[in-house]
C-alpha cells in the first residue's frame, strides 16, 4: 500500500516496517539502491542518500563501458544524490517487514536533475505538455513468459528453457488456472503494493503471460510499470520459477510486447476527443499521432533498446513491421482505440517487453508533442493487413539502424538534449561491440561442419 512519510515513521515505531528499499531506475529500467534500517532511513536517508555515478552508465551485465561523457575512470566515478520522492513510498507485501522509495538522480555538487536520468528524461516531456497546457495520461501493457525452474537454476543448466505450459493459452482459462501459483500472488502483492492492477491473461503463446494496469498519469504509470516488472521477478522467483521480459527468448516462439496506450488531457477531458469529428477524434489527436508516425524511426531505439528486441517484429506475429495507423487493428504499429467514444485514445504496438518505460514514454511524448507543435496532418489509416503493405515505412530492422536514427535525430536533440542523445546513442552502441564480438550457438551449428 501507499504510505505518507508520518505512516512510515509510525509502523517503523511500532516494529512493523525494519527495511526500506531506496531505488533509482536505471537505463535498463531496472531498480538499483540500497536496503536502509528502517530507523536509519529516518535519520539519514529520508532526505537524500547516494550512489556511483556508473548506474547510469552501464550496460545489462553492470559493467563499466567507456566512451561516456558523464562518467569514466578519468573522472573516478563520483557520487550521484539519490534523492527520495516521498510520494512513492508503499509497502512491499511480498518482503516481511519491507517498505520501499524511488529516488530522483540529482548532480552531487549542484543538486541539479541528471539529464539523462530516465525519470528526469519523462519528467521534462510532462512539463513541456504542461506548457501546452495538457496532461498525458497512459497505460502500459506488460506481456512475459514464465519458465520452469529460478533464474539460477537456468543459468546453471545453461538456459535449456522450459515454458511454464506446453501449447498457446491466450485468454485459456483452464491453463491459467494451472498458473495461479505464481499469477495470483503477483495480481495480489501488487495490487496491495499500490500498483492499480486490473487483471491478467494468457497471452498467445505457450507460458506466456500478460498483466493489465489501470491507466495514470505518464509518471505514475511509469512508477507502476518499473514496480510491477520487479515485483514479478521476485515473486515468480519465490514461487520456484523465472519471469522473462526478453522480447523474443526462440525464434519460433511469439515475443513479448508492452503496448503503450495514450491520451492528452485537458481540464479534465480527455482533448483526444472530439464528437463532432470522424471517428469522435479530435484535431488534437491526429497531429500527435503524426508525429508519432513522422518520427517513428528516430524514437525506435528508445522502445527496442537491445539486439534481441528487432527479432521481434516479424510478419503474422502480432508485432509490427511497419509505420501505419489503423481503426481497431492489431497489425498496425498504431492502433486507434476506443473510436466514437470519449475514452479514445491511441495504442502504440512497437514497444517490446524489454523497455524502460520512462524512456518510452519519454520518446514518444517527445515525437507526439512534436507532431502538435508542427501541426503535421496525419494520413488516411491503413485498412488490412499491415504486413503486406511494401510502401509503408519499415519499423528499423536493427538496433544499429535505429542508433543511427537517433544519432541524426534533430527532434529528439530539441527535446531532450544533445548529452543525453549522445549518452544513450553510447548505450546503443556498447550493446551492438558486446554482441558483435560474440561466437553464437547459430554460428557454430550452422557452420562447424558445413563452413
Amino acid at each position: 500500500m501507499s504510505l505518507t512519510f508520518e505512516t512510515l515513521k509510525t509502523r517503523i515505531a511500532s516494529g512493523e516496517i525494519d527495511t526500506v528499499l531506496t531505488c533509482i531506475v536505471d537505463m535498463q529500467g531496472r531498480l538499483m539502491g540500497k536496503r536502509f534500517h528502517a530507523e536509519a532511513f529516518l535519520e539519514i536517508a529520508g532526505d537524500e542518500t547516494h550512489c556511483c555515478n556508473y548506474l547510469l552508465a552501464t550496460d545489462l551485465e553492470m559493467a563499466t563501458p567507456d566512451g561516456y561523457a558523464s562518467t569514466s575512470w578519468q573522472q573516478g566515478y563520483g557520487d550521484y544524490v539519490m534523492k527520495p520522492d516521498l510520494s512513492t513510498l508503499r509497502t512491499v507485501p511480498w518482503l516481511e517487514g519491507t517498505a520501499m522509495v524511488l529516488c530522483d538522480v540529482l548532480d552531487h555538487h549542484s543538486h541539479a536533475p541528471v539529464p539523462h536520468s530516465p525519470r528526469q528524461m519523462l519528467k521534462q516531456q510532462i512539463a513541456r505538455a504542461a506548457e501546452m497546457g495538457l496532461s498525458p495520461v497512459m497505460a502500459t501493457e506488460l506481456e512475459f513468459f514464465l519458465f520452469r525452474g529460478t533464474h539460477d537454476e537456468i543459468a546453471r543448466n545453461g538456459f535449456r528453457l522450459q515454458p511454464i505450459s506446453n501449447y498457446n493459452e491466450d485468454y485459456h482459462i483452464f491453463q491459467t488456472s494451472k498458473e495461479e501459483p505464481v499469477m495470483r500472488p503477483i495480481r495480489n502483492h501488487l495490487r496491495a503494493m499500490g500498483v492499480p492492477v486490473e487483471g491478467s491473461k494468457g497471452e498467445a503463446e505457450a507460458g506466456q503471460e500478460e498483466l493489465n494496469i489501470k491507466y495514470a498519469d505518464a509518471l505514475a504509470t511509469a512508477d507502476h510499470h518499473a514496480l510491477a516488472k520487479h515485483g514479478i521477478k521476485e515473486i515468480a522467483h519465490a514461487q520456484g520459477h523465472a519471469a522473462s521480459f526478453l522480447a523474443k527468448w526462440h525464434h519460433d516462439r511469439v515475443g513479448s510486447a508492452s503496448h503503450v496506450h495514450q491520451s492528452l488531457w485537458r481540464d479534465g477531458a480527455n482533448a483526444f476527443h472530439d464528437p463532432s469529428r470522424d471517428l469522435g477524434k479530435s484535431e488534437l489527436l491526429d497531429q500527435y499521432l503524426a508525429g508519432l508516425i513522422t518520427y517513428a524511426a528516430e524514437y525506435t531505439y528508445f522502445v527496442a533498446p537491445y539486439v534481441n528486441s528487432y527479432k521481434r517484429f516479424a510478419r503474422g506475429s502480432f508485432a509490427p513491421t511497419q509505420t501505419v495507423w489503423s481503426v481497431d487493428n492489431r497489425t498496425a504499429a498504431f492502433r486507434l482505440c476506443g473510436d466514437g467514444t470519449p475514452v479514445v485514445r491511441i495504442e502504440c504496438r512497437v514497444p517490446g517487453a524489454d523497455i524502460n518505460p520512462y524512456l518510452a514514454l519519454a520518446a514518444q511524448l517527445a515525437a507526439g508533442l512534436k507532431g502538435i507543435e508542427e501541426k503535421l496532418s496525419l494520413p488516411a489509416p491503413h485498412a488490412g493487413d499491415a504486413y503486406a503493405d511494401d510502401d509503408a515505412r519499415h519499423i528499423p530492422r536493427t538496433l544499429r539502424d535505429a542508433r543511427a536514427a537517433l544519432l541524426g535525430s534533430s527532434m529528439l536533440r530539441d527535446a531532450m538534449g544533445e548529452d543525453v542523445i549522445t549518452h544513450y546513442a553510447r548505450a546503443a552502441e556498447v550493446e551492438l561491440e558486446d554482441f558483435d564480438r560474440v561466437v553464437t550457438d547459430y554460428e557454430i551449428a550452422r557452420g562447424f561442419e558445413k563452413a
